[in-house]
């Protein structure tokens, strides 16, 4: 297991090093490529996702899926060193991409690596997948139909190794309130701005009833607004932007739907992909993750879940918190143990 270790620790200081920012990862898709190769692996492309189906595939088994994103956000300000050179700090390796999500991505691979040749009850694919950070089209959404149907998703992201088994979705909303225009001198026309405020305020305080246990409510929040073409003109249209986090009880085509028939005002949604996701408790991979030490949670952030259409566990090394800031970082063991988990979680599990 030693040198496993060793050589993620190396594939994750050369991902760092290698600028992946989302819809900018042909070379880390490149480098994926060559490492799988390397390791005896053959691997596909599509894209810039890459992705490896372990030996003696057996169409009468079910699939599952370990997935993690190759792409970053664009640096933030702040760094106090080069954000795409690895550094070692103690017991840590600090650059772009260290916890979210690369840690994540080299634990999993490895772990597909350990497992690929032991006989196991379900048919195991990996996948390096890009677009993540902008749930782009171009990621797992455009690769998922180019694989065999999946029973399960294993999910690599920062959850300091503690399987999150209910992600909130998102929807983002365009509003539109309309007003009359006229010279703002003489008193004139019919303010949108004023008319806005009723149902910006509707935005704020509405509550829908469906509660969940582990997501709690829906919530919303307006974000941005704009208004007016000119000091002296009253403005005869407002629009704003209006954030909603979504739980498993809605889908986001309902709830555009009922916000349409209340919110009194044009409403338009960017899109209806990014639906909530729920594991129930008693599915195998939460059991067995129970039986680890694991303690299962919930999710306020979005992740490639949203695009899958199966069941789906979230779990990976780092810290949520850490993920795009300034001197992001990952501590070693946290990769050396999150190999040994995910080995103990999939290794003879049986869907």
């Amino acid at each position: 297991m030693d040198s496993i270790y060793y050589n993620s620790i190396d594939l994750l200081k050369a991902l760092i090093a290698c600028p992946s920012h989302s819809r900018e990862e042909e070379a880390a898709a490149s480098l994926i490529m060559e490492y799988m190769e390397a390791q005896g692996l053959a691997p596909r492309r599509h894209g810039n996702n890459c992705w490896a189906v372990a030996p003696d595939f057996d169409g009468s088994k079910p699939v599952i899926l370990l997935n993690s994103h190759i792409d970053t956000v664009k640096p933030v300000a702040g760094w106090t060193h080069d954000p795409y050179l690895p550094i070692d700090i103690d017991d840590r390796i600090c650059g772009l991409g260290a916890n979210d999500a690369g840690a994540s991505l080299v634990s999993l691979l490895h772990a597909f690596i350990v497992l690929r040749n032991r006989p196991q009850p379900c048919n195991l694919i990996f996948l390096a997948s890009c677009e993540e950070e902008v749930s782009g089209a171009g990621g797992v959404e455009q690769v998922l139909p180019l694989l065999p149907p999946i029973a399960f998703g294993l999910v690599g992201e920062p959850t300091a190794m503690q399987p999150v088994v209910a992600e909130k979705g998102l929807m983002v909303l365009d509003c539109t309130v309309h007003g009359k225009s006229g010279h703002a001198a003489r008193g004139e026309g019919e303010n949108a701005i004023y008319n806005a405020l009723p149902v910006i305020e509707w935005f704020r305080n509405h509550q829908f009833p469906l509660h969940s246990e582990w997501l709690g409510s829906v919530t919303m929040a307006v974000t941005m607004i704009e208004a007016g073409t000119q000091h002296n003109v009253v403005p005869d249209r407002c629009r704003f932007t209006v954030d909603v986090r979504t739980n498993e009880r809605y889908t986001n085509q309902t709830l555009l739907e009922l916000i349409a028939q209340s919110c009194g005002c044009e409403v338009k949604a960017r899109s209806l992909r990014l639906n909530s996701s729920f594991t129930p408790p008693d599915h195998p991979a939460v059991r067995r993750a129970q039986l680890l030490g694991m303690t299962p949670t919930a999710s306020p952030t979005l992740s490639d879940q949203a695009l899958m259409p199966f069941t789906t566990m979230k779990l990976g090394p780092g810290d949520s918190a850490r993920s795009h800031t300034a001197d992001e970082f990952i501590e070693r063991r946290e990769i050396r143990e999150a190999i040994e988990l995910y080995c103990r979680l999939l290794d003879g599990l049986q869907l």
